[in-house]
């Protein structure tokens, strides 16, 4: 009798973990294969793919899960899961976060909105989605998200040994961070107690999608000779918002005074200022906004502004419309 539940034609059931710098998905993918591979009568193996090793760059991770026996002779990139999950709600904005989603996929997603919200914005033609606050409860216990997902993909995987995973948090933190194994190990059962999971069957609500590999519109075919820059310093196309990793500034204008230190502290330039008149009359610039598009979330702001305008908030899980 299969311990998986599906399989595709190399024998594999196959997770994809959509993530940027920073939130853990690497050590996600890391736990999840040891505790697969140690603790069960499982084979499988597990690798990351990401650019500079830096919070907000993107990050993949893939697990390939197999019965005993099967040659796991593969390390290719995960085209097509069984199991997608996104760590970062923004994310979903890239076209190839969901590439590749078959009839019955599982998508897990870090967020506040409800599985029907979530359907709307991948406009899933079937299958399964599950959502958790992981920022939330990770805010709560005072760890990463990176468990609480964990927990999720545990109540949606049966086949996983529950007990196996979090024997397997706890090697990863107990001989450097002793002291965090407990608040992770709450974080995980938090996670598996708190996805909401709904199945969409084929309604046609949404056409059914082709499988096609996502290309990248620049590559080793097509790229400028050297690798040039063709628009140095040009973000105006750049959606920089899936670089944060949930928290952004919040701008209370009643105690702003337009001192503009946050526009000089800003490495993006997201502070919308206009032509205004100060107290006395005199022509001076007025802070109106922020424009999230290019807020990394890097917060530096917060901390130059003298006045206590600005201050850190859990980002909003609608998107934000650019301001100005």
């Amino acid at each position: 009798m299969s311990l998986l539940p599906v399989k595709n034609e190399l024998g594999f059931f196959e997770m994809r973990f959509e993530s940027i710098g920073g939130l853990g998905a690497n050590l996600a993918a890391q736990v999840l294969a040891e505790a697969v591979v140690l603790g069960q009568k499982l084979d499988g193996a597990n690798f990351a793919s990401y650019g500079s090793e830096k919070k907000g760059s993107p990050v993949k991770a893939f697990i390939r899960v197999c019965e005993r026996g099967t040659a796991v002779r593969t390390s290719s990139p995960v085209e097509r899961p069984h199991l997608l999950v996104v760590f970062h709600e923004a994310l979903l904005k890239n076209a190839g976060t969901t590439q590749g989603l078959l009839p019955d996929s599982i998508v897990v997603v870090n967020t506040a909105s409800t599985p029907e919200a979530m359907r709307e914005a991948i406009k899933l033609p079937s299958g399964t989605v599950g959502t958790v606050n992981a920022l939330e409860i990770a805010v709560q216990e005072k760890t990463r998200i990176n468990t609480a997902l964990l927990g999720a993909v545990a109540r949606v995987c049966p086949f996983l040994d529950r007990e196996g995973v979090k024997r397997a948090i706890a090697r990863a933190f107990e001989k450097r961070y002793p002291q965090l194994v407990e608040p992770n190990l709450r974080t995980f059962d938090r996670g598996y107690a708190e996805i909401t999971l709904q199945e969409f069957p084929t309604d046609g609500r949404y056409p059914a999608r082709d499988f096609r590999r996502y290309v990248p519109a620049l590559g080793y075919n097509n790229a400028p000779i050297g690798g040039v820059i063709l628009t140095p310093g040009n973000s105006t196309d750049k959606d920089l918002s899936i670089s944060r990793q949930g928290f952004i500034p919040r701008l209370n204008m009643e105690k702003c005074t337009h001192c503009a230190l946050c526009e000089m502290t800003c490495p993006d330039l997201c502070f919308v200022f206009a032509a205004g008149v100060d107290k006395k009359g005199r022509p001076a610039p007025e802070l109106r906004g922020i424009n999230y598009q290019y807020c990394k979330g890097c917060l530096k702001c917060v901390e130059v502004c003298p006045t206590g305008a600005l201050t850190t908030a859990r980002e909003a899980e609608a998107l934000l419309p650019a301001v100005g």
